[in-house]
């Protein structure tokens, strides 16, 4: 009994012992188990929840409000002005003048404001206007290459007319998407089919029409002013880095032959000349690159006054609105959709989007519509109509004038000049705080070029921005 009581001791203690060494063990987390000499564990985070409904907050103007406690500069005094400028030899023999209050749209003076005049590029507005209305601001424009049939693959220009000829660089506009990138997107798609070499093609059927407006002064072309309109294009279809140098005549087709030699240097051969063919609905898509948002392309023709990208904006504006993608289908789309904002167009007639055209003719008051439109702090999507104009004495076509004015940052407008046609329209912050519209339009003025015209107006806007003749 004895001996079995010693045993029994004996395996107990044994226990007893590997007990406390696993204890000892699973303390200094050797082992499984639940001690630890770590410190506990922090609390862990709430299980998320889903948000309540919450009640929407008005969305933020895109202007800031006018102080409608400003005061109102007298009509008389501002007459006044006026008449001096239509009186005014530099201005010829018929000008349209009207200034108008941009918070209540008063007219306080005016001269022959409701007779239909030639706008010039203030016509341009009209497409500004209709395209951020209509379209979405941040839509970009796609040009993309496809397979076609055999060894074939197919450029499609899809409106950008500013390609880079190589990489892209996302901040410019002109030049925001490249050839030379989508020509590496393509090379790499292909090699890994194991094609080397292929034939080019390219699908320009984006727009309709004449690429040339019949209305427009062949001397427009030859100088520069313009291109022929194309879905594809590099650089506007310049000849050269200048602002007004020689264009190509067949854009599209000089965009390919650009692409066909990218396509060389990322390894790809391109066998002959490129031709014109129609992408396949539903081709598979071996690249794509797409320009900078609408909005930036407005801003860039309204800074700038590209006749060229007007015309394509107001194409853009056309498709949108199930209309022929041409000059005809372009200037009735964009006068509608201004008219549906509710900007009187009556004695409208537009020959193009630009201004460029013989034969167009837009009123002042409905040049001053667009414009307390566009600068309605409860219009958002329109905020780069306002913003997008040049400044006075800073950029665009207003880099060099008001430069010696007290006007200088506080006159946006948009600029328009044709032979014995000069017009401006914007706006002016007088000198009380009181935010004004106004348009100028001059359509006879004498010979001798721009200056005298220009001087005359940039006079006139200057002593009303100075006026603060409440």
């Amino acid at each position: 009994m004895a001996t079995a009581g010693r045993v029994v001791a004996t395996g107990a203690l044994v226990l007893v012992l590997a007990a406390g060494a696993y204890a000892t063990a699973d303390v200094r987390d050797l082992v499984p188990g639940v001690l630890t000499l770590d410190p506990p564990p922090a609390d862990p985070a709430p299980f998320p929840t889903a948000p309540g409904a919450v009640t929407p907050v008005e969305p933020a103007a895109a202007l800031d409000a006018l102080d409608p406690q400003a005061p109102v500069p007298a009509g008389a005094e501002l007459q006044r002005l006026v008449d001096a400028l239509v009186e005014d030899e530099r201005m010829g023999r018929r000008t349209g003048v009207v200034v108008a209050d941009q918070l209540t749209g008063e007219v306080l003076a005016q001269h022959r404001g409701d007779v239909a005049h030639v706008p010039a590029s203030t016509a341009k507005l009209v497409t500004a206007v209709a395209a951020l209305s209509t379209l979405e601001p941040t839509a970009t424009l796609r040009t993309t290459v496809v397979r076609g049939s055999g060894d074939e693959v197919v450029l499609v220009g899809g409106g950008d007319m500013m390609l880079a000829p190589g990489a892209g660089d996302p901040a410019l506009v002109d030049g925001h998407a490249g050839l030379g990138d989508l020509a590496e997107q393509t090379a790499r798609a292909l090699q890994l089919e194991g094609v080397t070499s292929v034939r080019l093609r390219v699908d320009d059927t984006l727009f309709s029409g004449p690429r040339v407006n019949p209305r427009w002064d062949p001397d427009n072309l030859a100088l520069g002013y313009v291109a022929p309109v194309s879905p594809l294009a590099v650089h506007i279809a310049k000849m050269r880095d200048e602002e007004y140098p020689p264009r190509f005549t067949d854009p599209a087709m000089s965009a390919a032959r650009t692409f066909a030699q990218q396509l060389e240097k990322a390894g790809v051969r391109v066998s002959g000349e490129p031709s014109r063919g129609t992408a396949r609905t539903g081709a598979r898509q071996l690249g794509a690159v797409e320009s900078a948002p609408l909005y930036r392309i407005v801003h860039y023709f309204l800074d700038t006054s590209d006749n060229t990208i007007t015309e394509v904006v107001s194409r853009l504006v056309a498709i949108g609105a199930d209309l022929p993608a041409s000059f005809q289908g372009g200037t009735q789309a964009v006068l509608h959709a201004v008219k549906a904002k509710g900007v009187d167009v009556t004695g409208a007639h537009l020959e193009d989007a630009s201004g460029l055209a013989d034969g167009s003719v837009l009123r002042p008051t409905t040049l001053v519509g667009l414009l307390r439109l566009a600068t309605d702090p409860a219009q958002p999507l329109l905020r780069d109509v306002a913003t997008g104009m040049p400044i006075a004495g800073l950029s665009g076509t207003l880099s060099d004038r008001y430069t010696q004015s007290d006007a200088r940052g506080f006159v946006r407008a948009k600029t328009g000049s044709l032979p014995h046609v000069t017009s401006l329209a914007g706006t002016a912050l007088d000198a009380d705080g009181r935010q004004l519209v106004f348009v100028v339009m001059a359509d006879k003025t004498p010979d001798g070029g721009q200056w005298g015209p220009r001087a005359a107006i940039d006079g006139f806007v200057s002593r009303v921005q100075g006026c603060g003749c409440a």
